[in-house]
Formats: C-alpha cells, structure tokens, sequence
C-alpha cells in the first residue's frame, strides 16, 4: 500500500507558514513557489486546454466575488493581483509575468474569488476554464504540482493578512460568533474579526453579521447559508451518479476520497463543518508517522484537502447526511435541507463526537467558555488565564501541553486516578514535569456558572467530597466519543452504543469494513472495534477503496447479466424475454 502523500510538491518538514517563510522576503510573497514559472514546453502542452485572448492594458479579468473562474496564463505582458483591504485599501499580491499563471485556491474548488486581477499594459493570456483545467490537471501530474503547491501558499499569504477577506462583526464571548469564526478557520476562509462590546451594544439583534465583498451583509448567518454564499461548498448534482460518497471528512474519510479518485472513481465528501473531524481539533499529533516534530490536525486535513482536491474529489461542506436508501441498486443519500446524492457505493467516515459534560446547565455555555477543540483560535480566548481541559485521551494531553503554552495554569481533571490506562507515556511525562499543569485525578465537574458567559467552576474529589472553584472562562472537554450514526440507524446494524458493526457477521460480506448493508462501509472511529487512532484511521481509508472496486465490479457484471436475460426481440408480432 502506498503512503497517503502529504500535498504534491511541498516538503513536509515544516508547516505552510514556515515554508512560505523561508521562501519569501519582506512585504513581497513574490517566491518561487508561490509564484512558478512555465517552461515554454509545458506552455505548448497545455495550449490545447485553453484559448487565446489579446487584451488591452486595465482589463478586469475577474472581481472579488466571482465564481467559477478558471486560469489565465501569461503569453505576453503581464497582470496584478489585488487583495482588497479593511481599511478600504489594497494590496498587490501577486505580480504575474511571462509564463505565470492566476488563481489560488479557488483553481481547486468552487470558493469565490477574494482578490482581483487585471492586465497592467496589453497582453497576450491563455484561458483554462475550470472544467478544462481539472482534465488538465488529471492529465499533466507536473503542471498540476505546480498548480497546487501555488494555491496552497496564495491562500495562505491571503490568510496572513489579518484585514483581508469577509468581515465577521460581533462579540468577543458570543456563541454564534465563535461558531462563525471556527467555520472559517477549519475552512481556510479568509475573514477578520471586528469586535463589538456589550456595552455599546448590548443587545444588537443583527449579531453576529458578515459584510461580503460587494458589500452585502449577511444577518445571523448559518453555517449551511454562509457555505453556500461564499462558495465553500460544491452542492451536489442530482443528475450525476457518484461511483463513491464518503460520508464525513475527517482522516479515514480524506484517505478515502484521495485513494478512490486518484483510482478514477467519481467521488464526493459528505461533511457538516470542515475537513478534519475529530483530528482536525488537535493542536499537534506527535506520534503520526512521518512527521518527526509533529503535525497540527488541521494542517494534516489541509494537506489531504488539497490532494483530494487535486484528483478532482467533490467536496459538499456544512450539510450532514440525514437518510439512506437503497434505489434499484443504487443508494440514496438525503442531506439535511433535502439535498439528494446518488452514489453505487457509500463509505461511511462520519467518525464521533467529544461526549458532553453531565452538568445541567451545560449547554447555554458552549462557544462561550465550552469547548471542543484546542486550535490556536481557542489558544487566544485564554492566554494568561486560568482553565480546564477534561480528558484522559491523548487528545486532552494534547490539548494540555498546547494550550499550556498560552494560559496562565491549567487544571487537567480526570475521573479515573491515572492516565496510564488511556494515554501515551511521553504526553503523561510532559504533563507532570509541567509547573504550569496541575493534574487532578478522581474529580469531576459538578457545577458551571456566570453571566452571560462562563465565569467560574466548581469541581469535586469523588473519593474525598472536597470540592475546588475557581475563577474559570474556558473548559476543554475531551471526555470519550459518541458515535456520528443516528442518520444509519434502521438501514445498518450497529451494536448498543451506535457503533456500525462490520465484517465476519452473519450476512455480511466478509471484508473488515463491509456493513450489513451491500455497497455500504464504514472506517474509521464510527466502526464497532477501530483503534482510536489518526493513522488507523488514514489505513482504513485507504484500504476500503479495494472493497469499493471489487463491490462495483461485481455490480457490473451482475448489471450486465441482467441486460443479457432481459434483451428482447419480436417474433410475430410479439414481443419474448430470450436468453442469449
């Protein structure tokens, strides 16, 4: 089996930010990298791709806002890239000349533009449209390195400019901001936060807003409306079959889509939020091979986002899948908001979900004091504050050692009196050699208070009955997992804690991740017995695309048996099922 490849022409030892560091100077992102230059040979290649344009100097080749856009490759004279600015200014971010090509990101999926380019004296282009530049990519593996190594470090120069992109306006501590503002982040959308305080608005029922690029605002968006709007999901074509849909986009789910569609099968990833899931919440995963400094869970999804994307993956981001049915051989996936998929196979990845605290008033805290990740977006709400991360797992040792690195002290609360059962040896050293993390074994959260976001804790010894409050604004709870698997249940068997049973089961097809369902597999943490882990769950990934081939080829042929048994001829008039 081959390695899952970290992103096509990168190295791997350093995160994006560092290579675009060490590979720029000043102000000007101007690199090698971000900015290749065609060879005259690959330009002759990708001629045929393409059309010929002739343009006058200040031609605009395409706004901020504009969908669809393919990439425009500079013959003769030259073209600028502008990223408009908060403050109402721009900034020239790209200066493409000879031989150099447009786009960033959104070259891979159907995101709006956020920049602008136009000619800067009169020039000969080369128009790719989007549909041809992806058979392009598909076909030319060199051009498309190039391709994605460039929309990887434009967009990430793009997100390094703390005024670019949308403006999300609300308060610091709201619920629904934070939401937004995790939306963002996860997608790699560009977006700048204009705080708002209570006290000159302490009830501003148009909060949270967003103010898009041509000047709408966007009032309590959704998630669903805020994806849709600004092009960050690809709504699926109900006219199209999919050979394949993965059903979630964390690690098991993103080596899926890349080992099926790089194989040549059509594919589409189902997913709520973002690429990641559960992983993608970890502030750095040390024990993944192949990185021997560790990876930030959401560099890794980023990584596999853009490979998948590369091979031509579909991504249908912020809808979750709601039903399942098997259509005349064919299953039929309905998302929330009624949207239909049709797919011959299915590939369930929708992995689980952090348990929630049992304290009554829990809820009215999350986003605003509870959390279930540790990302340097979180790691900004408490720096030089007290907090708590609740957890045994290596992902609550995780979360202490990286946010310890930013509160003031941390209160590490477990109900078990060790970790030595449930996490790694290296993280239970650092987090007792640590003076900044205090570890409090056989406790348990019995109280939540404040106003109108979290202000204080109280938490217990279940062995002593000592009780312990401080003054604490943000709990990361990492308690355990419950299954993503309520929208299967009637159409899969699942054992008693919604876990999908696979494999070596009366009925089932004897693979380890078949279901009880022909055609449906499930990897990764929402599979019965899976090892909890991001590299098991990469292996599963990948491995369950040869039951996939093997399940479609014998649709095949079962499909062309019964085209066989039910060709019809007239004789006399009548018209007889005949077997050839």
């Amino acid at each position: 089996m081959e390695d899952i490849q970290a992103t096509a022409g990168l190295d791997l030892t350093g995160t994006f930010q560092e290579q675009l560091q060490a590979s720029t100077a000043g102000d000007d992102w101007r690199s090698e990298l971000a900015f290749p230059c065609l060879t005259e040979e690959m330009v002759a290649r990708i001629r045929p791709y393409g059309r010929e344009l002739v343009l006058r100097a200040g031609e605009i080749l395409y706004r901020c806002g504009d969908i669809d856009i393919g990439t425009f490759v500079v013959l003769e004279g030259g073209i600028d890239v502008t990223l408009p600015l908060a403050n109402g200014r721009s900034k020239i971010t790209g200066r493409h000349r000879k031989f150099n090509f447009t786009g960033e990101f959104n070259l891979l999926n159907s995101q709006r533009a956020v920049v602008q380019a136009e000619t800067i004296c009169p020039s000969t282009l080369l128009y790719i449209v989007k549909k041809d530049l992806q058979r392009l990519m598909s076909a030319e593996g060199d051009i498309a390195n190039l391709i994605v190594q460039a929309a990887i470090l434009r967009r990430i120069a793009i997100l390094n400019e703390t005024s670019s992109g949308v403006t999300l306006r609300g308060h610091a501590d709201d619920a629904q901001t934070n939401r937004l503002r995790r939306f963002f982040v996860r997608n790699s959308y560009p977006y700048h936060l204009e705080e708002v305080s209570k006290l000159t608005s302490p009830e501003d029922g148009d909060l949270p807003s967003v103010s898009l690029s041509d000047g709408r605002i966007l009032t309590r968006p959704t998630i669903p409306e805020l994806a849709d709007e600004l092009g960050i999901t690809e709504l699926p074509n109900p006219e199209i079959v999919y050979d394949v849909a993965v059903v979630g986009a964390g690690p098991a789910g993103l080596a899926a889509a890349v080992y099926a569609a790089s194989e040549g099968l059509c594919t589409i990833v189902i997913e709520g939020l973002a690429p990641g899931g559960q992983a993608g919440t970890s502030s750095k995963i040390e024990n993944y091979l192949g990185f021997p400094t560790g990876v930030g869970g959401q560099e890794l999804a980023s990584r596999a986002q853009f490979q998948a994307l590369k091979f031509g993956v579909h991504f249908a981001i912020s809808r979750d899948a709601a039903t399942v049915k098997a259509i005349e051989g064919l299953h039929r996936l309905t998302l929330v908001g009624g949207t239909q998929v049709s797919s011959r196979a299915i590939v369930v990845a929708s992995g689980a979900q952090y348990r929630k605290l049992e304290v009554r008033n829990h809820e009215r805290y999350e986003n605003c004091g509870l959390f279930y990740a540790a990302t340097p977006m979180e790691s900004q709400l408490c720096r030089d504050k007290d907090i708590i991360v609740i957890g045994g797992g290596n992902s609550a040792g995780q979360a202490s050692i990286f946010l310890s690195g930013f509160a003031r002290h941390i209160y590490h609360i477990v109900r078990s009196p060790s970790l030595d059962v449930s996490m790694s040896r290296y993280l239970i050293s650092r987090i007792e050699s640590s003076s900044r993390i205090t570890l409090c074994t056989d406790c348990e959260i019995i109280s939540l208070d404040g106003e109108p976001a979290l202000q204080s804790v109280t938490w217990m010894n279940r062995k002593t009955g000592d009780r312990m409050q401080r003054q604490i604004s943000s709990v990361f709870v990492m308690i355990g997992a419950n299954p993503n698997s309520g929208w299967l249940f009637g159409s899969v068997c699942l054992d008693n804690k919604g876990f999908i049973l696979t494999g070596g089961n009366d009925g089932f097809e004897r693979t380890p991740y078949a279901t009880s369902a022909p055609g449906i597999y499930a990897v990764g943490d929402v599979r019965a017995h899976s090892v909890k882990r991001v590299a098991s769950a990469v292996g599963e990934g990948s491995v369950v695309i040869s039951d996939v081939h093997r399940y479609l080829a014998g649709q095949r042929e079962a499909e062309k048996a019964r085209q066989v048994t039910q060709e019809t001829y007239t004789v006399n008039g009548h018209t007889d099922l005949a077997q050839r």
